[in-house]
């Protein structure tokens, strides 16, 4: 009787001790979940990015068209219906008072999305639908330049 319970209690030792698919299962998907969560985690180890995004973010106080200007696509995108790019955004953004709004965006965290780091990191979770205003940032011949800039 002593053999056969110290051969089930061997037994019952191996068995639990290995993992189930279940837990190899789970260990995958959390795996996924932290590998999408880094993916749209701010760049925070570029040392340009973050350079870039302070100075953007105190040009846009400061209301600095000409820095602005320079940290800006040539083709920067302010309006999407209708379109509109280029360099009457300045213009744009006085007359329907936008700066409060661009500032705000800015001071927002960016993450990933496409070959763009956006803000809000909303805009980035498509399951959102987000359509308000948002920022994007992207490289230009190995520089960081601001793109656009657009609402809906």
């Amino acid at each position: 009787m002593r053999i056969l319970t110290f051969i089930l209690l061997i037994f019952a030792l191996a068995v639990s001790g290995c993992k189930s698919t279940s837990d190899k299962e789970k260990a995958k998907k959390a795996a996924l979940k932290k590998k999408a969560k880094a993916e749209l985690r701010e760049e925070s180890s570029d040392v340009d990015f973050q350079a870039f995004i302070v100075r953007l973010r105190k040009a846009a106080a400061a209301h600095d068209i000409a820095s602005l200007s320079e940290m800006m696509t040539p083709d920067f995108g302010y309006k999407l219906n209708p379109e509109a790019s280029g360099n009457a955004v300045f213009k744009y953004w006085d007359e329907n008072n936008l700066w409060p709004e661009v500032e705000g965006i800015l001071s927002e965290k960016f993450v990933k999305k496409g070959g763009f780091m956006v803000a809000p990191p909303q805009f980035a979770d498509e399951s959102l639908n987000y359509d308000g205003y948002r920022a994007g940032i992207r490289r230009v011949n190995g520089s960081w330049k601001f793109a656009y800039f657009v609402n809906g």
